[in-house]
């Protein structure tokens, strides 16, 4: 895609996801910065308790963020009202979440719920039964939702978030609860509305679906940690305060959590502050 068409779908600056209970605060995202383009499918990868989730509600206009800016489709999530907020859902983001069955309607057929999702979003219906061909539930188009197991309702679920092909598609871990075959019937129907112009972004920490992402983002405790796109090598995260993110296996070479920063030329080198110059 052109770069003057590339318009940005999502951007992240120092954003930050506090959590308040009784027993305290739990930070579960720490200025976390990045955009989304469209056109492009992008994986979250993380251990639990990363941040994947929180990240991925926040991307979905599903909550607001305790601190910094979050802008997607062109609306400051932190600043919009309630009302607003639930239009840009309905009509610009396809969300997954990663309980599948939240994310279909208990009370509709299968081929039901996609006119619904595709009446608000504003777009001529597609057939429901092709549409859901193409994540292997053809044959469950007048099935309601608790005559599907697990993972034909996180199928159900991925179908009706790429009704219409929103500008913005976010799913939380979508082949959690697929065999190999229909993971990848979902990875091919979310990378063709990708393919379509879609900005698409998932979590996954599942081999069958990272290698086949534009762009992979590594989360570990709450901050982003490294980036890859394509055949690049990964590429350490420098965050706004000028933080920088190593990978695990280079942080274990600084077990005292110090680090000689050195300027050569055009190099930049790191040793331990005890080893001699």
């Amino acid at each position: 895609m052109p770069a003057a068409e590339r318009a940005t779908a999502v951007v992240c600056e120092d954003l930050v996801k506090v959590f308040r209970s009784a027993t305290g605060e739990t930070h579960a995202l720490r200025g976390i910065g990045l955009e989304l383009h469209p056109g492009a499918l992008t994986v979250v990868a993380g251990p639990s308790g990363s941040g994947k989730s929180s990240l991925l509600t926040l991307l979905g206009a599903r909550d607001r963020p305790s601190a910094g800016r979050l802008e997607v489709l062109g609306r400051d999530v932190g600043e919009v009202s309630t009302r607003e907020l639930r239009t840009l859902r309905r009509r610009g983001i396809g969300f997954v979440p990663q309980r599948s069955s939240l994310g279909v309607f208990p009370h509709l057929r299968a081929a039901d719920q996609l006119r619904q999702v595709a009446a608000w979003r504003g777009g001529a219906a597609a057939d429901p039964r092709e549409t859901l061909a193409a994540v292997g539930l053809a044959e469950r188009a007048d099935h309601l939702p608790n005559a599907l197991s697990g993972g034909e309702q996180q199928r159900l679920a991925v179908s009706l978030a790429l009704v219409g092909a929103p500008a913005l598609v976010v799913a939380d871990e979508p082949t959690a609860e697929l065999d190999h075959a229909n993971a990848d019937l979902v990875m091919d129907a979310l990378l063709a509305v990708a393919a379509a112009g879609s900005a698409v972004v998932i979590s996954s920490h599942d081999d069958r679906v990272t290698h086949r992402a534009d762009r992979l983002l590594h989360l570990r405790h709450g901050v982003l940690s490294s980036e890859t796109a394509g055949a690049r090598a990964a590429a350490a995260v420098i965050d706004s305060t000028g933080r920088l993110q190593l990978p695990p296996a280079v942080l274990e070479l600084f077990p005292s959590r110090r680090v000689v920063v050195e300027t050569v030329g055009d190099e930049v080198r790191l040793r331990r502050p005890e080893e001699a110059p």
